[in-house]
């Protein structure tokens, strides 16, 4: 399923935008849990800018944007297959090192065990 790196930056482009992918990401990451075990590969790709006609739509030129921020179709595809092939549940084309991605994904993990308790945190108190 295609998401967008925006999924993980609430504090940057639109908001609604932002919000639809994250719904993606999450979506999807909840489909590879259920299907675990199915015979079912269920990717979450995260792309950044890419240089496609969403641009036009919008109005504004990709040309505009600094090249070095800007994928080509082809590119992404091809990471994107590999990433499937290589059995990645996420894939993100431009991080060099994914390592950052599991440690982005073990920080939010730690706090799972204290989002709902029957007392409010002692500084609260």
């Amino acid at each position: 399923m295609v998401a967008s790196v925006l999924a993980l930056v609430h504090e940057q482009a639109n908001g609604a935008y932002n919000a639809t992918k994250a719904f993606v990401l999450s979506l999807t990451r909840n489909m590879q849990r259920e299907l675990a075990g199915h015979n079912v590969r269920v990717q979450a790709l995260l792309p950044g800018l890419t240089r496609t006609e969403i641009f036009q739509r919008t109005g504004r030129s990709v040309d505009d944007l600094p090249a070095e921020m800007v994928m080509e179709v082809d590119d992404l595809v091809a990471a994107a297959l590999r990433g499937l092939d290589d059995g990645e549940a996420i894939t993100i084309p431009s991080v060099e090192d994914m390592g950052l991605w599991h440690s982005f994904e073990q920080a939010r993990g730690a706090i799972l065990p204290f989002i709902s308790l029957n007392k409010p945190a002692s500084r609260y108190r």
